[in-house]
C-alpha cells in the first residue's frame, strides 16, 4: 500500500462521515415520535448502529432520524454534552465522562468491543511487547476510551507510564497512514484499521484489550431527550432487539451492509480482512446486571485520575427501565 492510498482512505472516510440521512416512517406513526439525532463512530464500534439505520427497522416503527458520523465515540459524547446529538454509542469511560459533564444517561448496552481494540506496532521495528514502547512515538486518540484504557491500565501493566513514550495525538482513521509514513512507531487503535495495517504488511498486533477490559459499548442519551420522548426511546430499543436478531440469524446480510460502508469510503480491504475485523465485535443488546459494578470500577479509576469530578448517581446515570419496557 502506498502513502497516497492511505491518505485517500482517510480523506474519503473523513469527508463521508457527516452525511445526513432522514428515515421516512409512516406519517401517522412518525407524527407521534420525535426525530432522533443519531450519533455514531465510523469505525467498527459504530457499525451496529449504522446497520440499525440502514436496516429499515427504525422506519418500520415510525421513527425518523438524522445521522451524525464522527471518527470516534468520544466525539459523539462531546456532541451530546453540547446537545447537538440525542443518542450515541461509546465505551464506558467516555460515557462516565459524558455523564459527569452533561448528565448523559445509559439506556442499553449494545456490544462488547475489547477484542477490536489493539496495540499495533510497525512491522519493520520488530517490537515484541508493550514494554518495548518506551521512547517510541505512539499514536493515540486522546480522550477516547481506548486511549484511557491504554494509558491507565495496559501501559502500567508492562511498566510503561505516559511519560515513558511520546504520545502523538490523532484520530483513529489517521493512524494507519501515519504508520505507513513512519511518522509514528505504534498505534492504539480499533477495527477495521488494525486488520488493514496487518493485512497490508504495515503493522503487527501485540495484543488486544479483551483480557484487560471487555469494553462494553453503551447506547447513551441526553437526559432532555429521554424526559421529553420516552415513547420514542422505547420504540427505538424495540428496533435494537430486531437488530440483535439479524446479527444472530442473518450475519451475511449484516456483513454486506457494513462492508459496503467501508468500501464506499474508498477502503480497499478484502472481504476476508473485513470479516476478521467484524468478528471481533460481540453484539449483545441488553442491560446486564454486571454493568453497574463494571462502571463503578471504571469511575473509581477516572476519579483517581481526575478525569471526572464525582462518582455518578447510578439511579440517574443508568436507565434500565426503558429496556425493560421495550421487552415487555
Amino acid at each position: 500500500m502506498t502513502n497516497r492510498q492511505m491518505t485517500r482512505r482517510h480523506y474519503l472516510a473523513a469527508t463521508g462521515a457527516s452525511t445526513l440521512v432522514l428515515g421516512l416512517g409512516s406519517d401517522q406513526a412518525s407524527a407521534q415520535m420525535a426525530t432522533i439525532r443519531q450519533g455514531y463512530q465510523t469505525n467498527i464500534w459504530g457499525m451496529p448502529t449504522y446497520y440499525l439505520m440502514k436496516s429499515g427497522l427504525l422506519e418500520k416503527r415510525g421513527l425518523k432520524f438524522q445521522e451524525f458520523g464522527v471518527a470516534s465515540g468520544n466525539l459523539t459524547m462531546q456532541q451530546m454534552v453540547g446537545r447537538q446529538v440525542d443518542l450515541g454509542t461509546y465505551a464506558g469511560q467516555s460515557f462516565l465522562i459524558g455523564h459527569d459533564r452533561g448528565g448523559l444517561v445509559a439506556i442499553a448496552l449494545i456490544e462488547y468491543v475489547g477484542k477490536t481494540a489493539q496495540v499495533v506496532t510497525r512491522k519493520d521495528l520488530n517490537l515484541k511487547s508493550v514494554a518495548d514502547l518506551k521512547g517510541k512515538k505512539v499514536a493515540n486518540q486522546v480522550g477516547s476510551s481506548v486511549a484511557n484504557v491504554f494509558v491507565d491500565t495496559i501501559g502500567p501493566k508492562y511498566g510503561v507510564r505516559k511519560a515513558d513514550f511520546q504520545e502523538i495525538r490523532m484520530n483513529v482513521n489517521d493512524m494507519v497512514a501515519a504508520m505507513a509514513a513512519k511518522t509514528v512507531d505504534a498505534m492504539v487503535n480499533v477495527e477495521p484499521y488494525n486488520e488493514i495495517a496487518v493485512a497490508d504488511g504495515i503493522g503487527v498486533s501485540l495484543l488486544d484489550f479483551s483480557s484487560f477490559d471487555r469494553m462494553p459499548v453503551l447506547m447513551a442519551a441526553t437526559p432532555d431527550f429521554v424526559d421529553k420522548h420516552p415513547d420514542t426511546v422505547v420504540a427505538y430499543l424495540k428496533a435494537w432487539q430486531e437488530v440483535a436478531a439479524d446479527f444472530k440469524n442473518n450475519p451475511d446480510k449484516v456483513s454486506d451492509v457494513i462492508y459496503s460502508f467501508f468500501t464506499g469510503k474508498g477502503y480497499t480491504l478484502s472481504k476476508d480482512t473485513f470479516a476478521k475485523a467484524l468478528a471481533r465485535v460481540e453484539v449483545s443488546p441488553g442491560f446486564p446486571s454486571d454493568l453497574q459494578p463494571y462502571l463503578q470500577a471504571e469511575a473509581e479509576t477516572l476519579l483517581r485520575e481526575k478525569k471526572i469530578n464525582a462518582m455518578p448517581d447510578w439511579k440517574k446515570a443508568l436507565r434500565p427501565d426503558f429496556w425493560a419496557k421495550a421487552g415487555s
